[in-house]
């Protein structure tokens, strides 16, 4: 079961770079790169709590970055360290857990300060991703010295890992679309299972991954690199990230961008009705595009898909193509208009009885290599997210919902409908929040841009997070494209306007619309 939330566009390419972070000795760093944060005598905003000096003036021994088992390391320019973070933010002064850390200095001479990336999720490794993204973000390298991490729980920074390969892939026949009772059963006992492993695996750390304790991270960070404002770039639930930040710590808000906006107001059941939403918009959208049309479209995939629940088709190796795969793999095409001629050649071979290409989109959004291995960004965002959400709706709240999400779409409504009550189904840990706190009056202006065609992150959340936010802190930026996320996205119009307001702080005026 995987809630489509994570900026899986990014996160299949950067698979291709993925890295180990290490803080290297002194004879690793470069001359001079050594970085050191400001005295801790006064507490830290958002926080009741006085930081401890151990914290705040801690030094990164920037060193080489190692590569990852069957990976190239990044390159020359990136540098990795390691950051200590309190485990529980509510003791400072107690036990800490290591964050991960990934920089290439600014190349230019007018350096502004660190800007830092979150890449969405939750779940994906900045580290891994960071060095591929950097060539959307040339030049914002020029001012910025360009950061990015681990989250808690993430990759090279504790991450959590809550099954075995083997029973990842076992995990894959489970329908997430039950039919049966034994179906059923066999639904909700998987997603019981889920947690159980992550809590023998990670202890104690599950409840201490939620998004406010990754904020007031990112709040230390500001503070070891020696910034006085934060600036940072958030993308898809990195939006949600920057958000909490603000709300956090108003005062401390540089320039934040917000791409790919998360509706602050939903709870786990209105996310995932978002995501129906926007899901099939995008495919409605994408169907029109090859002249079948969005209903006739749709009404064939669902054909195909319950052929494939019934009889799994051959996919490669002893594989099988399931449902639960199928729908997978047509949801990873969504994420960018570039990727709509796959789709087309996918289900032009399902329909053939052939499910190795929809198998092949589906393995490289769960990043399965060729050799059985699994990635384990699915399992921190699932983690994060449920430790975040206190709803957890029942089984029998979810079916009365089904109706609801089938109408939505008819298409991706019945799997999130489910997952509504199966995705933090009997999970260990309770959750924080109905919904997450944005408002941050006094802060700087935040610059929210919109995709109109977003299928993870409907653009209506934009205008969500603008509102809660508050009156004169949001600014926002509109595209009427496709795909997830807008910069770098082939949009002169939206790329100029995020340039100017991250290298000149020259904000553009609300609600300017990009074509």
């Amino acid at each position: 079961m995987t809630r489509f939330v994570r900026w899986a566009a990014g996160a299949a390419a950067a698979a291709l770079l993925a890295t180990g972070c290490s803080g290297g000795s002194s004879d690793d760093a470069e001359a001079g790169d050594r970085t050191s944060g400001p005295s801790s005598s006064a507490a830290s905003a958002g926080s009741a709590t006085p930081l401890p000096s151990s914290l705040t003036s801690q030094k990164l021994d920037w060193g080489r970055c190692k590569a990852a088992a069957g990976s190239p390391a990044p390159g020359d320019k990136w540098r990795c360290a390691t950051l200590k973070a309190p485990l529980n933010w509510a003791k400072p002064d107690g036990r800490t857990i290591d964050l991960a850390l990934i920089r290439a200095k600014a190349t230019g001479d007018d350096r502004i300060g660190s800007l830092l990336f979150n890449f969405g999720g939750p779940g994906s490794s900045g580290v891994s991703t960071m060095p591929w993204y950097a060539t959307s973000a040339s030049e914002l390298g020029k001012r910025y010295d360009l950061v990015s991490w681990d989250p808690r729980g993430v990759g090279s920074s504790e991450g959590v890992r809550c099954r075995s390969d083997k029973e990842i892939q076992a995990s894959e026949s489970v329908d997430i679309t039950p039919d049966t009772p034994a179906e059923e059963t066999a639904y909700f006992r998987d997603a019981a299972a889920f947690g159980r492993g992550c809590q023998k695996s990670q202890g104690t750390l599950m409840a201490h991954v939620s998004t406010t304790d990754t904020a007031r991270d990112m709040d230390l960070m500001r503070q070891v690199l020696g910034d006085t404002k934060t600036h940072y770039f958030g993308i898809s639930y990195g939006t949600e990230l920057g958000g909490v930040y603000a709300h956090l710590f108003p005062g401390n808000v540089g320039r934040l961008i917000l791409d790919a906006v998360v509706d602050p107001g939903a709870d786990g059941a209105g996310h995932a009705e978002n995501q129906a939403r926007g899901f099939q918009r995008a495919l409605d959208n994408y169907l029109e595009s090859t002249g079948r049309g969005a209903d006739a479209g749709t009404r064939k995939i669902v054909d195909l898909l319950k052929r494939i629940d019934a009889n799994p088709l051959p996919g490669s190796s002893e594989r099988k193509l399931t449902e639960t795969l199928a729908l997978t793999g047509i949801i990873r095409p969504l994420y960018s208009e570039a990727s709509w001629p796959t789709l087309t050649s996918a289900l032009e071979a399902a329909e053939r009885g052939d499910g190795s290409e929809l198998l092949a989109l589906a393995d490289d959004y769960n990043e399965r290599d060729a050799s059985g291995r699994y990635g384990t960004g699915t399992h921190a965002q699932r983690v994060i997210s449920c430790l975040d959400d206190k709803q957890r709706p029942t089984v029998e709240e979810a079916k009365k919902l089904l109706p609801r999400f089938e109408k939505v779409s008819p298409v991706f409504g019945p799997m999130l409908g489910w997952d509504t009550a199966g995705w933090c189904h009997d999970w260990p840990v309770a959750g924080q929040y109905d919904t997450p706190e944005v408002s941050a009056p006094g802060a700087a202006p935040i610059l929210l841009v919109g995709n109109t065609g977003d299928p993870a992150t409907p653009y209506e959340g934009t205008k969500r997070m603008a509102d809660e936010l508050g009156k004169g802190v949001a600014v926002t930026l509109t595209w009427e494209g496709e795909g997830h996320s807008a910069y770098g996205k082939g949009s002169d119009c939206v790329d100029s306007a995020v340039n100017a307001y991250l290298l000149r702080g020259t904000v553009p005026k609300d609600g300017k619309v990009c074509s």
